[in-house]
């Protein structure tokens, strides 16, 4: 698939979606709900991880109850998509996934998103055509991305895993690509701190451009 058979998986939230500011404006309206503090950007950045419970955990010394995390992940999506209709793509993502395209290079997009709430979002951006699969998030949100990311896989079907590169802002996407065998770049513009992505061991860039250069080198 593509040529060399590189491809590239893309996260979304946080990495193609310029949507850090909507995320924690959501959070705290979420937050404010629930009776908890305010989190600023640079503690949700140190503490945030999925599964998204154990961020709770992090903030309130235990896992929420069950009724607890229904309503805190009613409440943060609820904020949240009313705000991810003003958020624009990550500076210089649109360039880089058409002149990627352009080069007979293949790319997917896989997230934890919503799989309804993501199609059309992808589809306003006007990008959708620049990947050969979008995959969102069907079923509860209380997993990683490793189940998903197998999934992605089996259904691009014939891509070897040592010759993809996951692009994502979030530890959870080093974890998902060493599950099926791929490579990882994290990037420093979402849900993490550059401190805590560093941590993973895999390579960590402050723009998408340069991650693409790096996964140019990993495959």
């Amino acid at each position: 698939m593509g040529k060399h058979g590189k491809h590239l998986v893309w996260d979304w939230n946080g990495t193609l979606l310029d949507d850090i500011d909507a995320v924690i404006g959501a959070t705290n309206a979420a937050f404010a709900e629930l009776g908890l503090e305010p989190i600023t950007l640079a503690r949700y950045r140190d503490l945030y991880t999925v599964p998204v419970p154990k961020f709770y955990e992090r903030l309130m010394g235990r896992l929420p109850t069950d009724a607890e995390w229904e309503l805190m992940d009613g409440a943060f999506h609820r904020h949240y998509w009313q705000r991810a209709e003003d958020c624009g793509l990550t500076i210089g993502a649109a360039e880089l996934l058409a002149a990627r395209q352009d080069s007979g290079f293949t790319q997917s997009l896989l997230s934890l998103a919503p799989h309804a709430e993501l199609i059309p979002l992808v589809r306003r951006h006007g990008i959708e055509e620049r990947f050969v699969r979008v995959d969102g998030r069907v079923g509860a949100s209380t997993e990683g991305k490793s189940g998903h990311m197998v999934r992605h896989l089996e259904a691009l079907g014939g891509v070897d895993p040592v010759r993809i590169v996951v692009i994502g802002d979030a530890a959870d996407d080093a974890r998902a690509a060493a599950y099926v065998g791929a490579r990882a770049v994290l990037y420093t513009g979402g849900s993490h701190s550059r401190a805590s992505l560093e941590a993973v061991g895999v390579p960590v860039v402050d723009s998408l451009a340069e991650a693409v250069a790096v996964a140019e080198e990993l495959v």
